[in-house]
């Protein structure tokens, strides 16, 4: 037998905003209680150690960034140098990777 939903919960929401909820229940197809539910499922809460994983990877990836900046300045300066077209290529794999990473999901988050 599914679960009952029994419980209400209560939120204070502008008049503005809560226009906007129902027409996005309206727009979805489903009631407002729905559109939350789903919304909710689909929330994710960090712990303080993975928010501060989260920060030291950003860290990382600018220190990635700022190096990386130094090498295209001078694969820029140096463009007529045979290893300035190796370095290039290298920037772009380097540059796809960083773009895979910055859409990754740290494993860290909590799924809740």
């Amino acid at each position: 037998m599914p679960d009952r939903r029994t419980a209400v919960v209560t939120a204070r929401v502008s008049a503005a905003e809560f226009a906007d909820w129902r027409a996005k229940a309206a727009a979805a197809g489903v009631p407002l209680s729905a559109l939350i539910r789903q919304a909710m499922a689909r929330t994710r809460t960090w712990t303080a150690r993975a928010a501060e994983v989260e920060r030291e990877r950003n860290r990382q990836a600018s220190r990635i960034g700022n190096n990386l900046n130094q090498i295209a300045r001078w694969a820029n300066t140096h463009k007529g140098a045979a290893e300035a077209v190796e370095v290039l290529a290298r920037l772009v794999a380097i540059e796809r990777t960083l773009t895979a990473l910055a859409r990754f999901e740290s494993p860290e988050r909590d799924a809740h």
